[in-house]
């Protein structure tokens, strides 16, 4: 679909990835709606954009449903009708075993990953099915087809988005409502910190021991994708491999992740 003049929803718009995907489709000609826990981290993604009313700013929490619910009206009340939707928003988990992981961790990680992106469709599609072209994209995780241990219920919650963007898929084949599922690998984001998370060792992006790919061009694959309607994409050489090695022999690719990743675990 065509980016310029539409008006896009974009979760997580305060920071990293979302950022960057505001600041493109804003580049591109579109409006944006950015939705983001974070208020400052809105506010700093308008500062950047300065493109006066095309951003609105949005502090919604995405895993309070009657918020999320009354996002459509505000939305088009400070740009009119809503053409796409982009669920970016996300958070992991603490880097620990499914045993010692605690339920008030599974939960919340599984209501912002999934419930988050469930509330977001549930709203939107009304209003999407009523344009004329519209789009729904969901980032799911180069988590969700090769598990990393310690984040077993963060892999397990992009896989649920996976599977609900593939249905959503089946189910408006027919409509004018384009839908995509990106799989995103290591990026160089600061979703550990947002999501109160200690790594072990020195976990930051800039002094990860695997290469990470930038919020920058993870921006464009999504843009990209949206453009052009795909139905699914991956992001860094990292999550094409892993995409093809988990199809080709997915135990060993079970066995490769655990081998390169575990020192993120966390030991007792």
């Amino acid at each position: 679909m065509d980016i310029a003049n539409k008006v896009f929803v974009v979760t997580g718009a305060g920071n990293g990835i979302g950022r960057e995907t505001t600041l493109r489709l804003l580049a591109r000609g579109a409006s944006v709606a950015g939705v983001d826990l974070n208020a400052d981290g809105l506010a700093a993604t308008a500062r950047l954009a300065d493109v006066g009313g095309r951003f609105s700013e949005h502090a919604v929490n995405i895993t309070d449903r009657d918020a999320v619910i009354a996002l459509p009206a505000a939305v088009e009340a400070a740009h009119g009708a809503v053409d796409g939707i982009v669920n970016i928003a996300g958070v992991i988990q603490q880097f620990v075993k499914v045993v010692d992981l605690p339920f008030s961790e599974i939960d919340k990680v599984m209501n912002v990953n999934f419930g988050g992106v469930m509330n977001m469709c549930k709203a939107f599609l009304p209003t999407l099915l009523a344009r004329p072209r519209a789009a729904i994209l969901n980032v799911a995780s180069m988590g969700s087809y090769a598990p990393v241990p310690g984040q077993a219920v963060y892999g397990a919650s992009k896989a649920a988005v996976k599977l609900l963007t593939e249905a959503l898929y089946a189910e408006l084949l027919t409509t004018n409502v384009q839908v995509s599922v990106v799989f995103p690998g290591a990026i160089g984001t600061d979703i550990a910190a947002n999501s109160g998370v200690s790594l072990a060792g020195d976990g930051s992006a800039e002094n990860a021991s695997y290469k990470t790919t930038s919020p920058v061009v993870a921006a464009t694959v999504i843009v990209d994708a949206i453009e052009k309607g795909r139905f699914r994409a991956t992001i860094g050489s990292d999550a094409a491999a892993m995409d093809r090695l988990s199809r080709l022999n997915p135990r060993f690719a079970t066995e490769l992740i655990a081998k390169q990743m575990g020192g993120l675990l966390a030991t007792s």
